[in-house]
């Protein structure tokens, strides 16, 4: 490897917006995150279906879809 053309890896520490700090390596100091795994929704197990506006009404609608039951 040449001398003097790779950054420096060193210690940083990640910041999440929900508070979560993780230390690790990396070439950028103070990483700054909107979200995070302890904080997404994915990896929480609380994922909200959200129908915003009534999309699957008004899509059932237009498409001849109404529920049968």
């Amino acid at each position: 490897m040449k001398e003097g053309i790779h950054p420096q890896y060193e210690k940083t520490v990640i910041k999440c917006a929900c508070g979560a700090e993780f230390e690790t390596r990396s070439t950028k100091q103070d990483i700054r995150l909107d979200i995070c795994s302890k904080c997404h929704p994915f990896f929480t197990g609380k994922q909200k279906l959200v129908d915003t506006g009534g999309r699957v009404d008004r899509f059932k609608k237009r498409f001849g879809m109404e529920d049968n039951k």
